[in-house]
């Protein structure tokens, strides 16, 4: 058995009502594949040293969420929230013909696999979340900053005077990229991701700027509650699950473990990787390949 490699892709480009949503799909093409999502401000490169490594019977099709990469933006007006991100989900089934999906998510992405998952538990036969399960709880304050700065966006575009984001050189860019994902992201992996979020600057030829839609850094966040990720949880019963955590990542906290426990009772097919201190009692041993089978 080989491993998928990523000169072996088909572009794809799923057409929606607003546009299109952009996407690689990897390996194996004769079945359905496993839908990646990315995170918040990234595209589909998060999955460029992901895909190496994956066994090559596999097919995984990389999509970039609305407004990133090379995904269509919304129309001037509309505001970026979860819920456009989640029905990207059946959009991308309907234009294949799938009636089931896999799923895996990084970060954001992740959030998304977890709320489609609850929302239509019978069309989902497997997850692989990446970082996180719940999102964070979010502050009363960035939801107001979110809507002010999406307001000015909006009479930005009405008036005309959409300007160009800021450019950089080419031996910036890796640099700036690191300082804005809080050096998550490493100036020599920032490749990965600038290869698809890039557009040539009209004002200074020799300069680059992000092409991503601004407006998707103040997206409309959702806040699950602790009760509320349960109920959730209790409706992707006895599923394939399987939840990786970055070791020194903030994003599976203890307010996790009600969620988790839900979805571990009485299912040999949920793993966790989680930090050495993590209750054992949320593990089951197994392997990525075998939930992959």
């Amino acid at each position: 058995m080989g491993t998928l490699s990523l000169s072996d892709f088909e572009a794809v480009k799923i057409p929606v009502p607003w546009g299109h949503i952009s996407g690689r799909w990897y390996g194996n093409r004769n079945e359905r594949p496993i839908l990646a999502i990315h995170g918040w401000l990234d595209n589909l490169g998060t999955f460029d040293r992901l895909i190496p490594l994956l066994p090559d019977y596999l097919g995984v099709l990389c999509i970039d969420l609305p407004g990133h990469g090379r995904s269509s933006h919304l129309p001037p007006g509309m505001y970026y929230s979860v819920y456009e991100y989640v029905f990207t989900i059946p959009l991308v089934m309907k234009e294949y013909g799938w009636s089931k999906v896999s799923l895996t998510g990084h970060s954001l992405g992740g959030v998304l696999c977890f709320i489609y998952a609850s929302l239509a538990p019978h069309t989902v036969d497997m997850i692989i979340s990446l970082d996180i399960l719940l999102p964070l709880r979010t502050e009363i304050d960035y939801m107001a900053l979110s809507i002010e700065k999406q307001l000015v966006n909006v009479e930005l575009q009405k008036l005309g005077n959409y300007s160009e984001p800021p450019s950089y050189t080419p031996t910036q860019l890796g640099k700036v990229l690191a300082t804005g994902s809080f050096n998550s992201v490493s100036p020599d992996l920032a490749k990965h991701l600038l290869h698809r979020q890039l557009a040539k600057s009209k004002l200074y030829p020799e300069r680059f700027h992000f092409s991503r839609d601004i407006r998707v850094k103040y997206y409309h966040y959702i806040d699950i509650d602790d009760g509320l990720g349960a109920e959730m949880a209790r409706r992707i019963i006895k599923k394939p699950y399987l939840i990786i955590k970055g070791s020194l990542s903030p994003y599976l906290s203890d307010r996790n473990n009600e969620a988790m426990s839900i979805l571990a009772k009485d299912n040999p097919h949920f793993i966790c990787m989680p930090p050495r201190n993590a209750p054992v009692t949320l593990c089951h041993s197994s392997s990525i390949t075998d939930l992959l089978r």
